[in-house]
């Protein structure tokens, strides 16, 4: 197993350049399949969930090439219709691939997907979205099959705005016959991205990011290019990064209003930021203040993606801050690590109260899910001293060579091979 070694108290300074978002790219990859044609996606990430999602797209017989600016899928043909199991318990994001497979195969068969503990995120809102567009769903034995002779739109409410039933309906949809109306989507920027991937390539769908989105089906489809946009959850994991060791730094290829929500959170723990088209510039007091309350919601507010990181910040803040996260159940694994470091913080069902400690110390912590572990990765710059991040494949989930791109900005980090068991 890989591990990160860290040593602490490092001010983060210079500029760092977001890549393509991982919750943009994996949706648009799976989408590929709708098409039949070739697609040249640019900014694709070097993540492990990405190269899951390739290595899925292969076993239903795509073509993947690399190239220096990007990477080309050509999904014509598809010569299988079942997803592999254990690519499936890889990746949470897997659960996309029904969409698109039932609307180029009209059948999928998957087992439940897997990826990281932070809850039970069931896909009930999926099945249920995709029945009322025609598709037949058996349930046996931890197995999905999904058969559709004919789809039909259909006006679809959406219980709660979940962004991977809202990215299925859109798929499913584009081989539906006339319209479908999904009604209270998820708004998320990576939702517009889709949309826009899509009508690149004959697609005929409006709405994304408002409260209805509207898919015409039974379009024709061509070659496109498509650029991924920025990671606004790469971007606010830098910014706290910063943020903990009292440094200054520009992101560039930055979409400021993707993280608006994040940005006001940072303002108010006192950092300084300056917005500009395509960057942002952040300087971070010498002293960040706790925030009176912070609630994780579905976009645009503020992102359950963003919470460990946040909440890692506050730690060292002046004063108690009360976070709340209203998304997933599970998602204060981390909590127990921080306490490690000397972090006093106080979980109570879905809440933590974080009173802020004058500094952390360097501890050997272990990563349990991709966000949390990011957060230990912040502690341990902002630390006293030498920190250990292990199981760390789960932040390679959703960082492209994290320890690379913080070294370029002041870190001092480096990977390497951890061949001892610890108990925990």
């Amino acid at each position: 197993m890989e591990q990160f070694r860290i040593n602490g108290g490092r001010k983060l300074t210079g500029e760092y350049e977001l890549t393509g978002a991982k919750n943009a790219v994996l949706p648009i990859l799976a989408a590929t399949i709708v098409t039949g044609n070739e697609s040249k996606i640019k900014s694709c990430p070097e993540l492990s969930d990405v190269q899951t999602m390739l290595t899925i797209l292969k076993d239903l017989g795509c073509k993947i090439t690399k190239e220096a600016d990007g990477t080309i899928i050509d999904t014509n043909p598809i010569n299988s219709y079942r997803i592999p199991e254990h690519l499936m318990r890889e990746m949470r994001s897997s659960v996309f691939l029904m969409g698109p497979m039932i609307a180029r195969c009209g059948k999928v068969i998957l087992s439940y997907p897997g990826g990281c503990e932070i809850g039970l995120r069931p896909i009930d809102i999926h099945l249920s979205a995709l029945r009322q567009l025609g598709v037949e769903i058996k349930e046996a034995h931890g197995y999905l099959e999904c058969t559709a002779d004919r789809l039909i739109g259909n006006r679809i409410l959406l219980d709660f705005p979940s962004v991977g039933a809202t990215e299925n309906v859109m798929l499913a949809a584009t081989a539906a016959e006339g319209e479908t109306r999904i009604i209270n989507p998820a708004k998320e920027p990576e939702i517009i991205d889709l949309q826009n991937y899509l009508n690149a390539c004959g697609a005929k769908i409006k709405g994304a990011g408002t409260d209805e989105i509207v898919i015409l089906g039974k379009q024709s489809y061509h070659q496109v290019e498509h650029k991924v946009i920025p990671d606004r959850i790469e971007g606010g994991t830098i910014l706290a990064a910063v943020a903990i060791t009292g440094g200054n730094l520009v992101l560039r290829n930055a979409i400021p209003e993707h993280m608006g929500m994040t940005l006001s959170k940072f303002r108010e723990a006192g950092c300084r930021i300056k917005e500009r088209k395509d960057s942002i510039e952040m300087w971070a007091p010498a002293k960040l203040k706790a925030i009176e309350m912070l609630k994780t919601l579905p976009y645009p507010g503020f992102p359950t993606d963003m919470q460990s990181q946040f909440l890692t910040v506050m730690t060292v803040a002046q004063g108690t801050s009360l976070i709340t996260e209203t998304i997933f159940e599970s998602r204060f694994k981390y909590v127990e690590e921080l306490r490690k470091m000397g972090a006093k913080i106080k979980v109570d069902g879905r809440s933590a109260i974080v009173t802020g400690v004058k500094n952390l110390t360097g501890a050997r912590v272990m990563a349990k899910d991709l966000r949390g572990g990011a957060s230990l990765v912040i502690a341990g710059l902002g630390a006293s001293g030498e920190t250990i991040v292990e199981n760390i494949n789960y932040i390679d989930r959703g960082y492209d060579h994290f320890e690379e791109a913080l070294s370029k900005i002041g870190a001092d980090i480096k990977r390497e091979t951890n061949e001892e068991n610890h108990t925990f």
